[in-house]
């Protein structure tokens, strides 16, 4: 069977660019799970396509639920999945943590002078 992406993977935001608000709800919310976290990091150490039997291997879930992380990673459009045969291959997008970082530090206020001061 040849291989196939993903049904509707969400567009790869180039580096800087902000992501939408939904975009953002929905990778947050990916990521708020431990275990799906922890799957997002052994992804990225991976470095290369982490196959689905090396995660079954190293985290301690069922096949059903590893499809079930793996869908709503994908979903939320932090990871691609290329399928060959019976087998499935995991790598992170290209950019969307970069993008999640820069939104998150747009939060972080200006100076606004020592701590305890009020404004005049």
């Amino acid at each position: 069977m040849p291989a196939r992406a993903s049904q509707n993977p969400a567009p790869t935001p180039h580096a800087g660019q902000r992501l939408a608000r939904a975009r953002r709800t929905a990778i947050l919310k990916a990521l708020a799970d431990p275990r799906r976290f922890e799957l997002l990091e052994r992804i990225a150490r991976a470095g290369c396509p982490f196959a689905c039997s090396q995660a079954l291997a190293v985290l301690p879930i069922s096949a059903a639920t590893l499809s079930h992380h793996i869908k709503e990673l994908e979903s939320a459009g932090l990871i691609e999945v290329r399928r060959e045969g019976k087998f499935a291959y995991l790598t992170l997008r290209p950019g969307v943590l970069d993008s999640l970082a820069a939104g998150l530090s747009a939060l972080e206020p200006s100076s606004c002078g020592p701590v305890g001061t009020a404004r005049k």
